[in-house]
């Protein structure tokens, strides 16, 4: 059983034949530690799983929220605790911890991460553990996975494995193989819990083919079928699986997060031009492109996506994970820009136009 530092970690702080928009926006903040396995994301509480062993206990860490979300899951019912790294508030793609997260990870005895390249800092975290010659086991969420080629939307930055789209946990029936790779993992690591690993991740499999169920459902119901976003693209696996075409409304932002005016020109083109007036805005980025957007062109609201790359404050004590968000945001969201139905009243009250 190896101890577990809890100290507070530090950051850097369709007929388918219309169009619907996107725009990306809003970072919350808020600077927590790590959760336990019976916590759905990164406050600073910890939770010892319920086993009924004599007190021995496995520690995993996990790079992002996602699969934190699906190994606590994975884990339920055994001696293995799972925590959350990134604070709740902070996106675990561009977050830039400082070193006591590699600490943590070095006195882990899994490290649940998401494959080399797409975050830096478990990059050099897992050289540092392999330099430091410490026995923590590594699990990639994402090996074997196949994945599609990077979109000419998507930055150059944002790839790996030399031109792909890192982003498929979106898409439900690639993030059942994440979770089968979570699940063996942690069965090679505790083989006597081998079998409820395994259960435990049969019912997660189980719920996203349910949810994937549900995104065919809000596409075929879809008015439009393609979908702009006015920065970052992390959809383009949702676009591949379900049929629609996802490009960005805006592709560069000024370092202060102002629209340029050539982009902003051809989003006003394309606005007038597809009669947008409902665009989705990312909760962990800034949200000025979406409220210029609204103020200069057609854009009447804007409401919540999000690439389940964080928590807020308000879903921890919601106690939501990866399948709540993805029903009670994103596809609430894709709804409306879609055409594919009209706001749920608390919903509209809740996110039309958030701060």
């Amino acid at each position: 059983m190896r101890e577990q530092h809890s100290e507070p970690n530090s950051s850097h702080p369709v007929s388918r034949r219309q169009f619907a928009g996107l725009a990306a926006g809003g970072l919350a903040s808020g600077i927590a530690g790590c959760l336990g396995a019976g916590s759905p994301d990164g406050g600073n509480q910890s939770a010892d799983a319920d086993d009924g062993s004599d007190g021995d206990q496995y520690v995993a860490v996990a790079s992002f929220f996602t699969f934190y979300d699906f190994a606590r899951k994975i884990a339920d019912g055994t001696p293995v605790r799972v925590d959350n790294l990134v604070p709740t508030g902070l996106h675990g793609h561009g977050w830039d911890p400082d070193p006591s997260i590699t600490r943590d990870i070095i006195d882990a005895d899994v490290f649940v991460n998401v494959g080399p390249d797409f975050q830096p800092w478990a990059d050099r975290a897992i050289q540092t553990v392999r330099d430091d010659g410490a026995d923590t086991q590594m699990i990639n969420a994402r090996e074997g996975i196949d994945l599609i080629d990077l979109a000419d939307t998507v930055e150059d930055d944002e790839q790996v494995d030399s031109g792909k789209d890192p982003h498929f946990w979106l898409d439900p029936l690639r993030a059942k193989e994440s979770v089968d790779n979570i699940a063996t993992g942690f069965a090679e690591i505790v083989p006597e819990h081998e079998d409820t690993f395994l259960e435990n991740a049969a019912a997660i499999t189980d719920e996203l083919d349910t949810l994937h169920a549900e995104w065919e459902e809000i596409f075929e119901r879809a008015e439009r079928e393609v979908v702009f976003l006015a920065a970052h693209n992390a959809f383009e696996y949702v676009g591949r699986r379900y049929g629609a075409t996802i490009q960005p409304l805006v592709s560069n932002l000024a370092a202060e997060d102002d629209v340029r005016p050539a982009d902003m020109q051809r989003a006003e083109d394309t606005i007038a031009e597809h009669d947008i007036r409902h665009i989705g805005a990312a909760i962990f980025e800034s949200r000025r492109p979406a409220r210029q957007l609204r103020e200069e062109t057609g854009v009447e609201a804007y409401y919540p996506v999000t690439p389940y790359a964080g928590t807020t404050e308000e879903w921890v004590d919601r106690g939501w994970g990866y399948f709540d968000i993805a029903r009670e945001i994103n596809m609430k969201t894709f709804e409306i820009v879609l055409d594919a139905g009209d706001p749920a009243p608390e919903f509209d009250e809740e996110w039309r136009n958030f701060d």
